[in-house]
């Protein structure tokens, strides 16, 4: 099937496009604040309008126990493989407003590029897979593959209901491989396919001292303070190269092999390079692996948030009666997150906190996912990324977690194939996000490539 015709549609049609990505990015679709329900509603529908306006079928708003999923399909290529193609109309809370240079729910082009929230996460990268879709069958009248749709409305929250979802459509979901775009490329001017996202296990350790802050001066010394205990907790975690000191932390981390080692060499950034654009002295790390390898290939333990005692003007000098921290540790390779949290409850049972009672509580959960770059779906996109974006891709590895795609692996037993097309530095879940609109162009064309090569 040639791509030419489809091409040329997509290059006639691309103002069209991006001013239906503008009412789409106008709609403040913020999953998880409750104000907001009535506009995930409000996106949920305009996604599924915009699905039978390029030709899918079967289309439908599907409820769960939470936000609905918006589903679609075309299967219709007799023999040929089906894909079914992830993401999210969810997006991050825009807040604090005062620091977007425009609003993030009126979207404007400046630099060529789209700024509003959810530009590059995920909705600009979506809606490219639905016009792709549009173009084949306004020019041939049919897809090379067959497509299903499963966009959700709870990524951002950590996709709540989709594992019970998956398990009650597993029929209806079925597919030969899952395509997802929801991230960035390498660099620039470096395409990359990621074959690897690691895992999550988030959780909060809560201190409990006396019934009451106290007044230092007359129990100070003589009574726990929380913060104290909480403060020999968390300094526990790592030992002074870097390196996580909880014991069995490590288990199920797969050593590199010096040929991969060798690449994660050419893919690390400059580390004065990276402490000068974060305006640090010195970066920090686990000892023995370079800054690329410490933010995708290793796990971690890092602490989100510490809080307790008094932080009001001056001082008050008190024996607080409360701490508390949260706490999120990225999984690589075969970590499980339920076996992590266990492994960080032990080892703080082990640790002098007598005095005060110390509870922890699980908030989030994922696994790792890995999947090798020799994959035939995988060696077809990185051929479908070198004509659509002009350069042969990197096989890279994400520090960041999409836990849903570990679920998907799991229960329907396919490759993932994780096609990003968004940029390096396009401020995810910050202010002022965008999307550069040049890879608005080699986005279709890749897909479109992409595509051809899976009817091959």
């Amino acid at each position: 099937m040639s791509t030419n015709q489809v091409i040329a549609y997509l290059a006639e049609h691309k103002d069209r496009m991006i001013a239906e990505l503008f009412d789409y990015l106008r709609i403040p679709s913020v999953s998880s604040q409750i104000h907001h329900n009535d506009d995930m509603r409000q996106a949920a529908s305009w996604l599924a309008n915009r699905m039978i306006e390029a030709g899918l079928e079967h289309v439908e708003v599907m409820e769960t126990g939470g936000h609905p999923v918006v589903y679609g399909d075309w299967l219709h290529a007799e023999g040929k493989p089906t894909a079914i193609i992830y993401g999210h109309y969810d997006v991050q809370p825009a807040e604090p407003f005062e620091l977007w240079t425009t609003p993030p729910f009126e979207p404007e082009i400046r630099d060529n590029k789209i700024y509003a929230r959810g530009a590059t996460d995920d909705k600009a990268q979506v809606y490219i897979h639905i016009k792709t879709v549009e173009a084949y069958l306004r020019t041939h009248g049919k897809l090379p593959i067959n497509v299903k749709f499963c966009i959700e409305g709870e990524e951002e929250i950590s996709s709540v209901h989709l594992p019970e979802f998956l398990s009650t459509h597993h029929e209806q979901l079925k597919a030969d491989l899952m395509v997802i775009s929801d991230g960035p490329i390498h660099d620039f001017d470096q395409p990359s396919i990621c074959v690897g996202l690691r895992g999550l296990a988030c959780l909060e350790i809560e201190v409990h001292g006396a019934k009451s802050d106290l007044h230092s001066g007359m129990f100070g010394g003589g009574v726990a303070n929380p913060l104290h205990v909480l403060s020999h907790i968390i300094a526990s975690f790592h030992d002074e190269d870097g390196h996580i000191a909880i014991e069995g932390f490590y288990e199920g981390v797969h050593e590199m092999s010096e040929a991969i080692r060798e690449n994660n060499a050419k893919l690390s950034p400059d580390p004065n390079d990276v402490a000068k654009t974060l305006q640090v002295d010195v970066l920090y790390g686990e000892r023995g692996y370079n800054f690329y390898e410490q933010t995708t290939a290793r796990p971690t333990i890092e602490i989100n948030g510490f809080a307790g005692g008094y932080f009001g003007e001056n001082i008050k000098s008190i024996v607080p009666n409360h701490a508390i921290a949260k706490i999120s540790c990225r999984l690589v390779d075969e970590q499980d997150p339920e076996h992590i949290l266990n492994l960080i409850n032990k080892h703080i049972n082990k640790l002098n906190t007598t005095g005060v009672r110390v509870e922890v509580r699980k908030l989030l959960g994922g696994k790792p996912f890995v999947v090798s770059p020799d994959h035939p779906y995988i060696q077809k996109a990185a051929k479908a990324y070198e004509i659509g974006f002009g350069k042969k891709p990197v096989f890279t590895r994400s520090g960041g977690s999409i836990p849903i795609v570990q679920t998907f692996v799991e229960q329907f037993n396919v490759p993932v194939v994780m096609m990003d097309f968004g940029m390096p530095g396009e401020n995810m879940h910050a202010p002022d996000e965008h999307f550069h609109l040049v890879n608005w162009e080699c986005g279709v064309n890749t897909l479109v490539q992409f595509w051809t090569e899976m009817d091959n």
